[in-house]
């Protein structure tokens, strides 16, 4: 497999970061080699963070027109051989969705960096929410699977983003960095370590560029525009070389199978949780991103007055762990969700846990959740 380790481009030890600085650090060290993006509160640090490093290590940087044109410029990219990223906010987002769709379909590896702010619309620039989590996988039409990763932390956000990185070029797709302002303004430290492990895509002008060949759930090979191979790229339904073909149901229905299945075939690989206290729990917390500190204090706090509780802590929020929420949730009386919106979680969680009650813990006031929120639902 194409692993390998890199040197990162800074000196090891300890550092005290923001979190979209983290991110963009991240991303560095992961060889992000183009960054295309357009200014937009919370997470114009992220491209401050880009601009200044890419200039000394001689990276690409483009600030473009609007949003729709940043993704254009990132799919692009991607095919001549560049790890390319972008950041924005909720209404970024919302007009990047139809380039990310064309990112799914032409099996485009890059990373779109979402760090959430409250909505809908203009909303509030500088609160924080979690907003955007059904957006993230629903936000482009007709059928088709999102990975996308929450990191809870500062340092969590540097190493996330790698893997972000590292799950696009294994996986062939767009990814979803999941931050809030919450994270991506807040400043801890972060252990930097001299090399992180790095997925490079897999090159090849042998094999059909495309999927939907059996198995199905291959990834192919990428090659790349200048490589001397002629490429069609298209968001046009497509054979595996690429060719048009818009009336054909089977060259369809493979295809759109092969999208799903290269995600959802690789569950295992792509999802990252934590557990906390849930061997003997019978009250269950799940939660995800910022929200999921405020949890697990509630938790420890629950533990201090002899009640059972514990906690799953989704990293990987889709695809979500739906065996390991249904595992966990057949021994509990009650689960808890704490989200920072006003229940686009519980909602999936409600799906796969039928015999206890399930209950959120919501905020959308542009407000962190308090601890002695989710200990009361808890406790009550």
């Amino acid at each position: 497999m194409p692993v390998k380790k890199n040197k990162v481009p800074l000196t090891a030890g300890k550092y005290f970061m923001q979190g979209d600085e983290a991110c963009a650090r991240g991303a560095i060290a992961a060889g992000c080699s183009f960054f295309a993006g357009y200014p937009i509160t919370p997470a114009s640090e992220i491209m401050e963070t880009i601009v200044d490093r890419f200039e000394t290590l001689d990276r690409t940087f483009v600030q473009m027109e609007d949003e729709l044109g940043a993704m254009a410029a990132v799919i692009g990219a991607s095919w001549t051989s560049n790890k390319s990223m972008t950041a924005t906010s909720g209404p970024g987002m919302s007009l990047k969705m139809e380039n990310i769709g064309l990112g799914i379909m032409t099996e485009t590896p890059c990373v779109i960096v979402d760090v959430q702010r409250t909505g809908p619309s203009t909303g509030q620039a500088t609160r924080t929410a979690q907003g955007d989590l059904m957006q993230a996988r629903w936000g482009t039409h007709g059928e088709h699977t999102m990975i996308a990763l929450s990191p809870w932390g500062v340092e969590e956000i540097y190493y996330e983003t790698i893997r972000a990185f590292n799950l696009a070029e294994k996986y062939r797709t767009p990814v979803i960095l999941l931050l809030e302002e919450a994270t991506g303004h807040l400043r801890e430290l972060v252990n930097v370590k001299e090399e992180v492990e790095v997925f490079n895509r897999k090159r090849g002008n042998d094999t059909p560029p495309f999927g939907g060949f059996e198995p199905l759930d291959e990834v192919p090979d990428m090659p790349a525009f200048g490589d001397g191979e002629r490429l069609l790229v298209t968001g046009s339904t497509h054979d595996p070389n690429g060719y048009r073909e818009t009336q054909d149901r089977e060259v369809q229905e493979k295809l759109v199978e092969h999208l799903r299945q290269k995600i959802e075939n690789n569950i295992d690989d792509i999802c990252e949780y934590e557990e906390y206290y849930t061997e003997d729990c019978d009250k269950l917390v799940i939660s995800f991103g910022f929200a999921a500190r405020a949890g697990l204090n509630a938790v420890k706090k629950a533990r201090e007055k002899n009640i059972k509780a514990g906690m799953l802590r989704l990293k990987t929020v889709w695809p979500m762990p739906k065996d390991k929420i249904i595992e966990l949730g057949k021994d509990v009386e009650k689960v808890i969700v704490p989200e920072m919106n006003l229940g686009q979680l519980r909602g999936e969680v409600e799906r796969y846990i039928k015999n206890a009650d399930v209950v959120g813990v919501n905020r959308a006031d542009g407000e962190v959740i308090e601890p002695h929120e989710i200990l009361d639902k808890i406790i009550n």
